[in-house]
């Protein structure tokens, strides 16, 4: 039975006419009814005679009088049925269910069944709720009262499939998480709800394929244990996000990393995904060839989705082959303009390198102050390569054509590693560039904090980015460092500051963001959009877009569970966040 609130007459007289007259709709854009047969374009829909219409009005009266009642559970305006688009003022406002009700206590009980009543695998611990609510490193924070009232760890995906019919049934919210390492306010409970965390028990590795090259691993696996287990074996993971960072997390903001030059991003980088939607209905999205063109991508739908359309329990996802030879090549360079101009020359001349790093000299200055890698480095704008090849002669070619382009954009001196401890000691530089930089901000403030953000523009937009955005950076007067995954034109800034500078980093960001977009490029490359970025998105993309994600959303979870408020607002009244 269709449902209306008691109030709306439009929605009740527009459902009797539709029940009477099958022929007959009411355009939602001049409120006339029109026949959907024999209209002769371009001619507009004819009017409805005052007989019809008071027909309608005569037919909704008779049924409100004889106490037929409709109602409207989740505020959902019929006209969006109709629609392929939600706009913002058109998607109502969600209906949870209140912590405090006997309902929400049952279903929490039931929840806990589901998990065997074992109190390993569910936690109501203060520090818990608080761990799964921030972290250090998220530009934007939860308010004092936003918590999840619910840690569970569930062990299979028929768990996780229970626990969501549970929660859909009952409006309760879902936030799922595994590694907590992302950076937008991925995980404020901003609707409070149940954290569904992976990283206790899902954390197998279940199956590597090497005839294949894939393997398939629960969504609490970590990448730096799997890219371990992986070299073990002659293979490598094609992506190497931050520190801790999980399977499930890395497939809902569609991460990448250093070597993304060269293996893609996830979203290039996974098979097929075991996803389970919003009423616990489990899916596979895929089989297990590498490209399939059979039905729709659901795998791209849900990769990037940053857990807003169903819960990824298990993933399969590439494997590449380590080269059989690389080697790391260091280039500084007088400025930004000269570092960058350099790469954009040598992505436009075809040239395949396993990674190309840049930081920026302030980045270099901290790496050297922190102490912490063995040798002291030149304190200017540096370039770092990583260059691979089937043997040394295919390694030394491409360093030679590096050190060429290199040479043509006035670089200060090209060192190439000649074994492996120069290697690992010309990458450490790398490796340490987030650690050295917040070090550095607590010895000199230990309430500091670190805004760290990305964008990423088209390459040959790169150049002038770069410059302007360091030059915003350098005349704020706080601490700030870049590294950047220059061979995608994908940036990363740290900005340093304590309680008073906030606002400063948030023009600087800002700005940061609104240059990108103006430049042809995107709010972000691989951090996501969470609650931080959705406006940026909005500009990006403009409005009718977002309103079809919208659409998206609400078909895939009618009841708006699904880590609500995160990439797109879906209430125009939302809580708000710090």
């Amino acid at each position: 039975m269709k449902r209306f609130s008691i109030g709306s007459a439009n929605a009740l007289k527009k459902h009797c006419f539709k029940t009477l007259f099958p022929k007959t709709r009411l355009s939602h854009t001049s409120n006339r009814f029109y026949s959907t047969s024999n209209i002769p374009p371009p001619s507009p829909p004819p009017l409805a005679s005052s007989n019809t219409k008071m027909l309608g009005g005569f037919l909704a009266g008779a049924l409100l009088a004889s106490g037929v009642v409709y109602y409207q559970m989740d505020s959902e305006l019929d006209v969006n049925k109709d629609s392929c688009t939600v706009p913002l003022d058109l998607a109502g406002t969600p209906k949870y269910c209140d912590p405090k009700s006997e309902q929400f206590h049952m279903a929490i009980v039931e929840i806990q069944k589901v998990l065997f009543d074992e109190t390993d695998c569910w936690s109501i611990t203060p520090s818990e709720l608080d761990a799964h609510s921030d972290s250090y490193f998220n530009t934007h924070h939860p308010l004092p009262d936003q918590r999840p009232n619910i840690v569970v760890y569930p062990k299979t995906t028929e768990q996780v499939s229970k626990i969501m019919a549970i929660c859909h049934e009952n409006y309760i919210p879902v936030i799922p998480c595994s590694g907590m390492s992302s950076l937008e306010g991925h995980l404020i409970p901003t609707r409070h709800g149940v954290s569904i965390d992976f990283s206790k028990f899902m954390n197998k590795i279940i199956q590597l394929d090497k005839a294949n090259l894939d393997v398939q691993v629960q969504a609490g696996v970590g990448w730096e244990m799997l890219n371990d287990y992986l070299g073990d074996n002659g293979l490598l993971l094609g992506v190497d996000p931050g520190p801790n960072a999980m399977i499930g997390g890395m497939v809902g903001t569609s991460c990448s990393g250093t070597k993304a030059f060269r293996y893609g991003t996830m979203k290039e980088n996974v098979i097929n995904l075991t996803v389970v939607l919003a009423d616990g209905t489990v899916i596979k999205t895929r089989r297990r060839p590498k490209k399939s063109s059979a039905g729709y991508n659901l795998n791209g739908l849900f990769v990037g989705s940053e857990g807003t359309l169903g819960v990824v329990t298990e993933a399969t996802i590439k494997c590449h082959v380590l080269p059989k030879f690389e080697s790391i090549a260091m280039i500084p360079f007088n400025s930004i303009k000269d570092a960058t101009e350099c790469v954009t020359d040598i992505v436009t001349n075809g040239m395949i390198l396993n990674a190309m790093e840049l930081m920026d000299n302030n980045m270099m200055k901290i790496i050297n102050e922190s102490g912490q890698t063995e040798r002291h480095w030149e304190e200017k704008p540096t370039l770092f390569f990583k260059i691979g090849g089937q043997d040394e002669k295919d390694v030394d070619h491409l360093a030679s054509k590096c050190k060429e382009f290199a040479e043509k954009h006035n670089n200060l001196t090209f060192e190439f590693a000649k074994d492996d401890d120069e290697k690992l000691e010309l990458w450490s530089a790398r490796k340490v560039a987030l650690w050295s930089t917040i070090d550095t901000a607590r010895k000199n403030d230990p309430e500091s904090r670190v805004w760290t953000t990305d964008v990423i523009v088209p390459i040959s937009n790169f150049p002038r980015f770069m410059e302007e955005t360091k030059k915003d950076a350098d005349d704020s007067g706080l601490l700030a460092t870049m590294v950047s995954h220059a061979g995608e034109g994908n940036s990363h800034f740290f900005y340093c500051y304590s309680k008073k500078d906030k606002p400063i980093v948030e023009k600087l960001v800002h700005n940061m963001i609104k240059r990108a977009i103006a430049l042809e490029g995107s709010a972000s490359g691989e951090h996501g959009c969470g609650v931080g970025k959705r406006e940026y998105v909005l500009e990006e993309l403009g409005e009718a877009p977002i309103a079809l994600m919208r659409k998206i959303k609400f078909s895939l979870d009618p009841h708006k569970i699904l880590n609500p408020d995160k990439v797109m607002k879906i209430d125009m009244h939302e809580p708000k966040y710090d």
